[in-house]
């Protein structure tokens, strides 16, 4: 039958009875711990299913197909001695488990914390400002933007019929839809999502919009009466109690209580804080009562299904109220044959579902914030050192199919598009963040910028709101269009990585800037965003403006100007990255030259800020090559490129093999294009057939094909680069190349020339450059139309580059002929600015076959690409 909570109405359990059951879970924590802290892979989701095969599966009508799957549900038994066997201690020595037993008891003080001291403070979000104009802030402004078009009777309609009110509208599709068992997730995150984003930009429409979200959601607890809240009824904890197929409830209740509570610390909401502790009296009960009927040990088996950071929340909820229930309930959310293997330093995290339980372990990391618990210290520390020698791409993302491989194996991950998932660096984000709060070591500040700027920026399509993906796949010659998902839409995905990345483009701001406590203010600056902060109590705005990398300038180039409130001593630290180096590095405070530390230290100043004040800071940016986490000697050759804390791609279908040559520097085979080139870009239309058509390199082929989308293929294919022939020759614009010869060079393809043989045959794109038969003059269009153009050859007088006015068709050159009515319309064409354009960090790179345009990974957005090359000397 449904389950009945019988303490709803009476008072919170005494401190007695609550400290007896923390001594009761500390021994089984002990206890798992000692039994070598669970691997059979038992000890992760069940089904070990990602959550796109579980979307399929459930939405399935092939009920034979859910029944064989779901016999396999139950993969351990109930009775503790089973459980216990569970637990293979191949992983501890006798001597190691005693070791543990000994340390877990000196460290544990039962009924006594002591938060630890020193932690770097988040400053406030609604104190730092993005600049509008930079990466970042575009990025936030797109997400602002799909934030406003979602409607809040849509998102709460489930939520409305699990109440029993009233549902107006519809609800949305995807993994929103009212028959998908996880639905609600996604209104969870936009909870959290438009409290950070309210912080950061303080929208007035947005702050309607959220808050008439609590007041529904409040409604539906209220209704409800017993202060459970969700999407679906409670019936589905009561599968999950016991040990019967659900899809993740208490994965959505996370996000629900995470989103409340964030609706209360970012958005000052004092009605979403009583609505989740009142959930959380809720679950307190329904997991008391488990534990009663049966064992602890049950309700741990239980958490083989996943649970979403449900002790992360539980601990910052603690960290509020001071409410002993909320850490016993947290306690009993750590995943303790999980945190054991990582406490006991084992690298068999191969076949866990990452995103499952990347969580847990940030929940462990507020356990030790919280409860200064130094066992958890060092579990977050090894998790994050485990993932980054062994089971990360050069993104500093994580998992292949939302799994993590064996490790050091990244290369037999590449076979797939189904790389990287997105919640997984969100969560890896959450990790080093609080690694770095802890230790100010420069390395986790180095680490959330790689991960920042290549796993975060590259999910969304542009500035296409509501667009993102789910996993960003990293292999060779992929597209992020053509993955086991592709693109997302507004209306209709409400993905995992929807939610979470809904959030992470709204906090941009949030680890910008910390702040030190201590006698006189200290403030470390770790990300170089261009943005602004009322540094209250430093008694100080200050002003980041960051000037737009560029492979043709490699510097990072910063300016910080202070804007005094009050005349105080404060100590400003600025991060010197690992990336960088110290030639040609430079900081200048007014006029003054700084001295400055080597990379991976902090460049420090302490003094009191006067009106007018600028620091200069010159970075230089470098390239180098980063080889694969593969151990075997075959792929010792399989390596990204990277300048900076920009992960290079290049466009490629296929392709990926560099020629770097024997005793080479970088910078012999690797060269910036220069910011000139873009004004020799030019995509060549025709119209005809009722539609628009342009010149397009087709796997070698010149024809014509309609005029494409940007950000595809097919828009690189259409745009070719006029290169003069001449090194006196410059243009800035097509009307300069009148009358001048030039080579057409495909986009993606440099040092390639588009060539033609005899007259009327194809013309092809070759790499023999050099030859008569690439060159072309520019012409006035024979067409005799203001604005239009023709190329002649230089070769074959007269002949000249001729359409057919033909679809598909291949391009030829033709000689003119009177016979042909056409001619004139058919070899002239209206130059238009070219459809794809260099981004300012863009490079070629020799390759063996051909040259590779390389280009920053977050630009991309339909277009193929490869992240690692086949480098040779």
């Amino acid at each position: 039958m449904p389950y009945q909570n019988k303490n709803q109405n009476l008072p919170p359990p005494n401190s007695t009875k609550i400290r007896r059951m923390m001594e009761a879970l500390v021994l089984v924590f002990v206890a798992l711990m000692l039994c070598g802290c669970a691997v059979g892979k038992e000890c992760t989701n069940i089904p070990t299913q990602s959550h796109t095969f579980r979307y399929e599966l459930l939405a399935s009508k092939n009920e034979t197909w859910k029944a064989e799957v779901m016999a396999h549900y139950h993969l351990t038994p109930t009775d503790e001695s089973a459980w216990a066997d569970l637990l293979p201690r191949k992983f501890l020595t006798e001597q190691h488990q005693h070791d543990w037993a000994v340390m877990y008891r000196k460290i544990k003080n039962l009924g006594e914390f002591k938060s630890p001291e020193g932690f770097l403070k988040q400053v406030p979000l609604q104190d730092v400002r993005l600049h509008k104009d930079s990466i970042h802030g575009r990025a936030q402004q797109t997400n602002l933007e799909y934030l406003l078009m979602l409607d809040v009777d849509r998102l709460i309609w489930s939520f409305r019929k699990t109440a029993g009110l009233s549902t107006p509208g519809t609800p949305y599709g995807g993994w929103e839809g009212a028959d998908v068992e996880l639905r609600g997730h996604f209104v969870g995150h936009y909870l959290s999502a438009s409290a950070l984003m309210w912080a950061s930009t303080q929208d007035d429409t947005l702050k309607q919009k959220m808050s008439a979200l609590v007041t529904g959601l409040s409604q539906c607890q209220e209704k409800i009466g017993t202060g459970y809240l969700s999407a679906f009824p409670a019936e589905f904890f009561d599968r999950f109690e016991a040990i019967q197929p659900v899809w993740a409830p208490y994965y959505t209740i996370h996000k629900i209580l995470a989103g409340l509570l964030d609706q209360h610390t970012f958005a000052g909401n004092p009605q979403a804080l009583k609505m989740v502790t009142w959930m959380v009296d809720y679950f307190y009960n329904r997991v008391q009562n488990v534990i009663e009927q049966y064992t602890v040990n049950r309700h741990y088996q239980s958490l083989n299904e996943e649970t979403g950071g449900m002790n992360d929340i539980l601990y910052r909820l603690y960290s509020i109220t001071g409410d002993s229930k909320h850490l016993l309930l947290a306690h009993l959310f750590d995943k303790p044959c999980f945190l054991g293997l990582l406490a006991v330093q084992a690298n068999d995290i191969a076949d866990f579902h990452a995103n499952t339980h990347i969580p847990v372990v940030v929940g462990s990391q507020m356990r030790y914030e919280v409860t200064g618990d130094p066992l958890h210290k060092e579990i977050g520390t090894f998790f994050m050192d485990l993932i980054n020698s062994s089971h990360s791409y050069a993104t500093g993302g994580t998992s292949v199919s939302e799994f993590w491989s064996n490790p050091k194996r990244i290369a037999d991950n590449l076979r797939t598009t189904e790389n990287e998932e997105s919640c997984t660096t969100y969560n890896m984000l959450k990790v080093s963040r609080h690694l770095f709060r802890w230790t100010k070591d420069v390395s986790y500040a180095d680490y959330y910028e790689r991960a920042l700027t290549n796993g975060v920026l590259s999910i969304q399509r542009g500035t296409d709101p509501g667009v993102m993906i789910y996993m960003l796949p990293l292999g060779l010659g992929v597209s992020k269009a053509k993955t086991g998902h592709s693109w997302g839409t507004p209306y209709d995905s409400f993905w995992c990585c929807y939610g979470t990345g809904i959030e992470s483009f709204s906090k941009l701001g949030d680890s910008i800037y910390f702040e030190e406590e201590g006698k006189d203010p200290t403030l470390y600056i770790i990300q170089y965003i261009s943005s602004s902060f009322n540094w209250k109590s430093g008694k100080v705005l200050l002003n980041q403006t960051v000037i737009p990398a560029a492979s043709w300038d490699p510097f990072l180039r910063v300016t910080f100007t202070f804007s005094p409130v009050q005349s105080s001593l404060s100590t400003l630290n600025f991060r010197i990255p690992s990336w960088t180096h110290l030639d040609g590095a430079k900081a200048l405070l007014n006029a003054e030259t700084l001295s400055l530390p080597t990379p991976g230290n902090y460049l420090s100043i302490k003094r009191q800020w006067s009106a007018g004040d600028q620091l200069t800071l010159q970075l230089p940016i470098t390239l180098r090559t980063e080889t694969i986490k593969d151990d075997r000697p075959i792929y010792a050759s399989v390596q990204a490129i990277l300048y900076g804390p920009y992960l290079l791609a290049g466009h490629t279908t296929s392709d990926w093999g560099l020629k770097a040559g024997a005793n080479t520097a970088l910078s012999d085979w690797i060269t910036p294009i220069p910011s000139s080139y873009n004004s020799q870009l030019v995509s060549l239309s025709q119209n005809f057939e009722k539609s628009t058509f342009v010149l397009a390199n087709t796997n070698g082929s010149i024809t014509m094909q309609k005029l494409p989308a940007s950000g595809t293929d097919l828009a690189n294919e259409a745009t070719f680069r006029l290169v003069p022939k001449t090194s006196s020759a410059k243009f800035s614009t097509l009307a300069d190349a009148d009358d001048r010869t030039v080579t057409l060079e495909p986009f993606d393809l440099p040092g390639m020339s588009v060539i033609h043989h005899e007259p009327d045959q194809p013309l092809v794109v070759s790499s023999s450059n050099s030859e008569p038969s690439s060159v072309f003059l520019v012409v006035p269009g024979l067409d005799g139309e203001n604005g239009t153009i023709s190329l002649e050859s230089q070769s074959n007088k007269g002949c000249y580059v001729y359409t057919g006015l033909s679809s598909g068709a291949r391009v030829k050159l033709s000689c003119k002929s009177d016979s042909d009515a056409t001619f004139n319309q058919a070899t002239s064409f209206v130059g238009l600015q070219g459809l794809s354009q260099y981004n300012p960090i863009s490079f070629v790179a020799r390759g063996v076959n051909n040259n590779f345009l390389l280009e920053p990974l977050f630009t991309f957005r339909d277009e193929h690409y490869t992240v690692y090359f086949n480098i040779q000397d």
